[in-house]
């Protein structure tokens, strides 16, 4: 069964190993992750730092714009699901 960790918790995590206080298999053992799953971590947090600072704006308002896709996107789903099911009330399926 997979554990699914809350972003916050993974930051936690992926900046503890690129400090290099500790190694990758003590913070293993800390935050009773695997240590391949905390390499990953750190790496995605390496290949997404220069996004920072190559738009320091646009980058917040570019999650902010997909935010607002991913709810719409979810609305319309929403409405989708509720008339297909009138839908098929109606029609007796």
């Amino acid at each position: 069964m997979r554990k699914k960790f809350p972003d916050e918790f993974k930051a936690k995590v992926a900046l503890a190993a690129l400090k290099g206080d500790k190694t990758i298999a003590e913070l293993a053992a800390e935050f009773e992750v695997h240590a391949s799953q905390i390499n990953t971590w750190k790496a995605m947090i390496k290949d997404r730092l220069a996004d920072l600072f190559s738009a320091p704006s646009g980058g917040a308002e570019k999650m902010k714009e997909q935010k607002e896709l991913i709810e719409q996107l979810y609305r319309s789903v929403g409405r989708m699901q509720v008339e297909n099911d009138w839908l098929k009330k109606k029609l007796n399926i």
